[in-house]
Order: structure tokens, then sequence, then C-alpha cells
């Protein structure tokens, strides 16, 4: 995943999470509650009760980032910490041909049901089922580091129970990615606005976490080199 990449998939949540947010403008309910926060409407204001919600946020990012800097961002070390917490994970050929067919990309993988449950239990050889919880697909071979940082910060939240995760969420959030159009929007309520936003605001705190440790990684290295250049002599 470039950087390039990583910042216009941002930009792009950004101006889809505007959309969502001036449907909520003409809403008439008052208020909407998930497991971390509440959310209350009134004449045209909007008050985010999420103390909850921001707390286990900034937990994540240092958590996250104490695993990281202790493996070096290693993307084997990483998935061998996400299996010793019990996530399947499963190394298939063609792995992302494979999951084309359910429309789904390699590396984290929410929890599924019906025939997309069923299709992923046949091909991991989990046998015959028709709900599966969250695992990882992956490909055999090198993996790129951000990219598994990506789909490790992502697993990270939904293993802390930040909203956002549930099956009817990501299925919304999927159709809403990839269709803007005013009968889409008009057939969301208001909590599903309001879901669809934990879900766009989880992927953002994804890829704003991997872009700036990129720029982190990138800054130390530009310093290593001059260390090895010059000495450090104008550091």
């Amino acid at each position: 995943m470039s950087d390039i990449f990583k910042s216009i998939k941002y930009f792009f949540l950004s101006l889809k999470e505007k959309s969502l947010q001036e449907k909520l403008k003409h809403t008439t309910k008052r208020s909407f509650t998930n497991k971390t926060s509440k959310t209350i409407f009134g004449s045209s204001v909007e008050v985010n009760i999420n103390t909850q919600t921001q707390g286990i946020i900034a937990k994540v990012k240092e958590d996250v980032t104490t695993i990281i800097n202790k493996v070096n961002c290693d993307p084997n070390e990483l998935l061998n910490y996400i299996k010793a917490a019990k996530t399947p994970v499963y190394k298939l050929t063609n792995a992302d041909k494979l999951l084309a067919v359910i429309k789904e990309e390699e590396g984290l993988i929410y929890e599924q049901k019906g025939f997309a449950a069923l299709y992923l239990s046949i091909i991991t050889g989990r046998g015959i089922e028709f709900k599966t919880p969250p695992m990882f697909i992956l490909r055999d071979g090198e993996i790129d580091k951000y990219y598994m940082l990506h789909n490790f910060y992502r697993w990270f939240s939904l293993k802390s129970d930040l909203p956002g995760f549930e099956y009817d969420v990501q299925k919304k959030f999927k159709k809403f990615i990839v269709d803007e159009s005013d009968n889409l929007l008009k057939s969301f309520s208001m909590e599903d606005i309001i879901s669809l936003k934990e879900a766009i605001a989880r992927d953002q705190e994804a890829s704003e976490f991997v872009i700036n440790y990129t720029k982190a990684q990138e800054g130390s290295k530009k310093v290593l080199d001059k260390i090895k250049n010059d000495g450090g002599a104008n550091i």
C-alpha cells in the first residue's frame, strides 16, 4: 500500500463522511447510543458523548505502538501475535483471486454470514459453516509491512471492542464505499448513518496511524543515512 494510495483513501473516506453528516442534519430523531458512545441531536446541533470511545482509541494507539516497536513491525511477528490471540490465519495460493469472488481483499476478513461464510469455510478447510469469525487470509510469500500494519491496527481495534465492526455495519459500509447515490442515502436510518461514521472512523484511524508511522520511519532512515555518510557532523 503506497503512501499516495493511503492518502487518497483517507481523503476519500473523509468526503464520504461529510455526505453522511449532511444527511444527519435532516433527521428528526434526537439521540442514538452504541456500545461506547452516545450522540444527541438538537436544532442543527450534534453533541457526541464519546469519552469511552476516545479512551479506547488512545489505548489502541498506545498498545499497537508498543507491539510494533517490540517486533520492529515485522509482518510475520504481527501474524504470530494475531494467531496467539486465537484469530484464525490462513495462507492460500491465489488468495486474492479466491477472495475476489466474495468481493473481499487479502488481510483481515470481518465476521461473515450466509453464502460468504460458507464460501470462506470451504476454501479455508473449516468445513461447512454459515457464520465465520474474523480471520486473516493471505497468500504465501513476503507481506508488505505497511499493508500488514493497516490490517493489524484494524484487527486490534476490533479486538478492543470499538464500534463500527459489526456485521450489519460492515455490510452497509462496503456498499456505501462504492455507491453514494441519493437513493442509497435515503435508505439509511439515523442509526445506520452514525454506525457508518464509526466504520469510516476506524478505517481512517488505521490509515492515519500507518501514514504517521511511515513518516517517522522515513525521517529516522534519513537521519541514519546522514550519520553513515558524514558521521553526523551536520545533524
